[in-house]
């Protein structure tokens, strides 16, 4: 074999991350088989959901759909949200279609939606399409609930919503304006913006759950600037605050912080859990403070070099750690409901 040009590496790594960040136009078209956004960057594996589309508010969207085996009871629904400038198909690959594997397991309907021009509109005042024109990204999830609703028994006590990065932000978005719906979200690598921590004033009380990297190099954890290749994103509060006005928000009366978790020393990032309990309506919010973490997924997949990035942790499975808190607070606020 040749030697590998450290250079074609190196632009190999900023496309893989603009793939899933957007910092740049989208530059890859939906394939000619199907309509849905394609993966971008050096993603591998197979994609197993399947594809859709439908009009909303005049525009074509389009969403992917893994249903799990039936388990004889009324499915949970969960939004998998991108990055920006990523798609459906690239956070199947990201989370390695383990969401997948969870909804054969406990009979779930999963759903990768595809953002306008690879972007949500999650409240941060940005050029893209989504925001500039105010796309009703909130509305074409209610409205998929409801399509979804109609072909299959779902649990309206168990709809739950995650994504990273601009999918993290919009999940903070729907916990914040779709909390009649949405029992409960777990953003990744994302926090409260400026524009949307304000005015965030949910119906009824949402369970969150936060994973953050203590040094993620784009959505910082002390706040300010988010910044992606010297690009401005936006600005963000702080991890802490936003955990802070979570526990506000939710009438949340206990605080506390599980002993520091490092099970894995070579991966250089350790795992401090804060929660919030006591709670209105029974919920929890939950913040898993990643230290030395970066702008990933915990046990994902590697989708762009450290340098850039920041490291990925092994400590925990943020795939089913998700589905665990979602699964608790969903029995939480049933049993409140009853």
């Amino acid at each position: 074999m040749g030697r590998v040009n450290p250079r074609a590496c190196a632009l190999a790594c900023i496309l893989a991350a603009v793939a899933l960040l957007g910092i740049a136009d989208a530059v890859t078209a939906a394939t000619a088989r199907e309509e849905c956004l394609s993966a971008q960057g050096h993603l591998k594996g197979d994609i197993e959901s399947v594809c859709s589309s439908r009009a909303h508010a005049d525009r074509k969207r389009t969403f992917r759909t893994y249903v799990g085996r039936s388990q004889g009871k009324p499915m949970a629904l969960l939004f998998v949200l991108h990055g920006g400038g990523g798609s459906g198909s690239s956070m199947e690959l990201l989370t390695a279609s383990r969401f997948n594997r969870i909804a054969d397991r406990e009979g779930v309907i999963v759903v990768y939606p595809d953002g306008i021009d690879r972007h949500w509109n999650d409240g941060r005042e940005l050029p893209d399409t989504a925001a500039r024109e105010n796309v009703d990204d909130v509305g074409f999830m209610l409205v998929l609930i409801e399509d979804l609703a109609r072909g299959h028994a779902l649990d309206r006590g168990r709809i739950f919503a995650t994504g990273i990065s601009n999918g993290g932000f919009m999940s903070f978005r729907l916990a914040c304006d779709a909390a009649d719906t949405i029992a409960a979200v777990a953003p990744v690598t994302a926090a409260l913006s400026e524009q949307l921590g304000p005015r965030c004033k949910p119906a009824r009380p949402v369970a969150v759950a936060i994973l953050n990297g203590t040094e993620d190099p784009l959505v910082p954890w002390p706040g300010g600037s988010i910044k992606v290749l010297g690009t401005t994103r936006g600005v963000a509060w702080s991890t802490l605050r936003t955990f802070d006005r979570w526990l506000e928000l939710d009438e949340c009366r206990e605080r506390g912080v599980d002993s520091r978790l490092d099970r894995d020393p070579d991966d250089r990032t350790a795992v401090v859990v804060h929660h919030g309990r006591a709670c209105r309506d029974g919920v929890e919010v939950r913040l898993y403070e990643i230290q030395g973490g970066g702008h990933t997924w915990p046990s994902g997949a590697e989708y762009a070099r450290a340098w850039l990035v920041g490291r990925v942790s092994r400590e925990v499975d943020a795939t089913e750690e998700i589905w665990k808190f979602m699964q608790a607070n969903a029995r939480a606020m049933q049993a409140q409901a009853r």
